[in-house]
């Protein structure tokens, strides 16, 4: 098993250390290196990636704030000479976090990590049916798709409500909307997305998925109803 791989680091030293250790790694395939968020945002456009060593610290936009902009992201391996980022990268779904200066064995053991997952992911049964992985109470979770009943914001975080349980997600509404097939979902209002295989009936002001009333947002009903015809 091999993963395309990128590096991303406003420092050409920083950088090469990491060039180094990824080309001299068996299971790793180097696709592109970066010096800037930005940069990486526009090749990971024309570039499968697997997975991104990524520091956070950077002009213009950081290693966050490129997370926040991605549409389907990859596996993510920070790597910063600082420590205190550790508790938000994971809040992430990072795959590890990586303090400079890196050794060998931490970098390896970074991979191993990776590989897992990446076989994960790769060993997904579509018996099992669509699903996405989540990080809540610091476990990784996965949820079915056909599961979820709706999205609710809550500040920083979100609320996953599925048929069996409530589970809150450090993630923007924006960010964890674009994990979610478009078809299937519908940002009804600014605090929630609903499954639209859940909705029972609607009004010009709410949308009921069971016993529940989510409210609609007035500008929104013509696309929800757009949205049904289409399912």
């Amino acid at each position: 098993m091999t993963l395309n791989c990128v590096v991303v680091d406003d420092s050409a030293i920083q950088r090469l250390s990491i060039v180094k250790l990824v080309e001299n790694h068996p299971s790793l395939n180097l696709i592109a290196e970066y010096s800037s968020a930005l940069e990486t945002k526009n090749g990971l456009n024309t570039h499968q990636v697997d997975l991104i060593f990524l520091d956070i610290e950077m002009p213009v936009l950081n290693g966050f704030e490129l997370l926040d902009v991605l549409n389907n992201k990859p596996q993510i391996i920070f790597v910063t000479g600082k420590t205190e980022y550790a508790f938000k990268a994971f809040n992430y779904d990072a795959t590890d976090y990586l303090h400079k200066p890196i050794t060998r064995e931490r970098f390896n053991t970074s991979v191993d990590k990776a590989l897992e997952q990446h076989k994960l992911t790769l060993d997904f049964n579509e018996e099992d049916g669509e699903h996405i992985f989540v990080k809540s109470n610091l476990k990784k979770r996965k949820v079915y798709i056909k599961d979820i009943k709706w999205i609710e914001a809550l500040g920083d975080y979100v609320k996953l409500v599925t048929e069996e349980t409530s589970l809150v997600v450090l993630s923007t509404m924006k960010s964890f909307e674009k994990e979610l097939p478009e078809n299937k979902f519908l940002r009804i209002h600014k605090s929630y997305i609903v499954n639209l295989d859940k909705i029972d009936r609607f009004n010009s002001k709410n949308v009921e998925v069971g016993a529940y009333e989510i409210p609609l947002s007035r500008n929104k009903k013509t696309q929800l109803v757009d949205a049904l015809n289409n399912i």
